[in-house]
């Protein structure tokens, strides 16, 4: 990535925070105050355990490290700052520390998990996902306001065929689908604006 392209991922990512702050309700805004960026040491640790972690990531987590249950000083916060196509299920930002957290669970495999089902299920892994590599090499950097148990997000860094390592890959729980909505997180970041934050609903 080039020095300018870099620049632009860290100013798309202060940009998208800017415009999430204009649209929070007075409750959230309030607990959304409370919040700051990750150290640079916990950054550190992200991009050594995941060293293709994307630029536009790192310059959300420099200025709020998670969102999702998230004790600052100034008191807890849950504040769901994220979207998918899934208009109903905005999503928490993950903390540093919560990333590295599931990325230190069991190496299990979308295989693993399904197994037949994954052949009788057509709809259940959209094109481009590798269903062997372990879930814990994807980067899970968002939960949906159910704890993560409807919907979850992941920058993906290994691709089957016809995807690109980077893609952005939404879980969605009952029925169970894993699908591509994004080609890498800038533009998912993107796809939001051009959304125009459906996800943040009215008071």
């Amino acid at each position: 990535m080039t020095l300018d392209a870099h620049q632009h991922s860290l100013t798309l990512a202060t940009d998208y925070l800017a415009e999430v702050r204009k649209r929070l309700g007075e409750d959230e805004a309030e607990q959304f105050a409370r919040a700051h960026g990750a150290s640079p040491e916990d950054l550190q640790r992200l991009v050594q355990r995941y060293p293709q972690c994307p630029p536009a990531l790192i310059g959300l987590l420099q200025q709020v490290d998670g969102t999702h249950w998230r004790a600052y000083p100034g008191g807890e916060i849950a504040v769901p700052i994220l979207g998918s196509d899934v208009v109903e299920y905005p999503y928490y930002l993950r903390s540093v520390a919560q990333i590295l957290e599931d990325s230190e669970a069991a190496p299990t495999s979308i295989a693993q998990i399904y197994e037949e089902y994954l052949d009788e299920d057509p709809e259940l892994l959209g094109a481009g996902i590798d269903a062997h590599a372990p879930l814990n090499r994807r980067l899970c950097f968002a939960y949906c306001i159910n704890n993560g148990g409807t919907s979850q997000l992941y920058v993906d860094f290994d691709p089957a065929p016809g995807g690109v390592s980077g893609q952005v890959v939404r879980y969605l729980h009952d029925p169970d689908s894993y699908k591509v909505i994004a080609s890498d997180f800038s533009a998912y970041l993107h796809t939001l604006f051009e959304a125009e934050f459906d996800f943040i609903f009215e008071d």
